[in-house]
């Protein structure tokens, strides 16, 4: 039992540090800001999960404690990385208006930018 929590360990430890190390040369070799936000915001945060989970294992396998350190870090990130992305996806898109024009439809007649005013007739409306 010991040698498979290991193993387990050792595992979660090296898929985690594959995911880290693509996720970092993916944020390098993108051409642009939108597409390097999803190297971070995805196999980065798979690769800090693994290795909290192994030490999670770890703590609670072969110390025989439960450590909430690392749960209160996997809760925290992976609740703040993709909201950091969604901030700095709609920043770039206020700071570069002409990549707006790219963008599928959303269906509704404000755009993807959270400061495209309401349209005309709904503004009336609400004043």
């Amino acid at each position: 039992m010991n040698f498979l929590l290991e193993l387990l360990i050792s595992a979660l430890i090296v898929l985690g540090g594959i995911f880290a190390l693509v996720g970092s040369i993916g944020l390098v070799k993108l051409p642009d800001l939108l597409t390097r936000l999803h190297a971070p915001t995805k196999a980065t945060t798979l690769g800090v999960g693994g290795a909290l989970v192994a030490s999670m294992l770890f703590f609670f396998g072969i110390e025989g404690t439960l450590s909430i350190h690392e749960v209160l870090i996997s809760v925290f990130l992976f609740l703040t990385a993709p909201i950091t992305a969604h901030f700095i996806a709609k920043a770039h898109l206020h700071e570069h208006v002409e990549l707006r024009e790219d963008l599928p439809p959303t269906g509704r007649e404000q755009g993807w930018s959270t400061f495209d005013g309401l349209p005309e007739a709904e503004h009336k409306d609400h004043v």
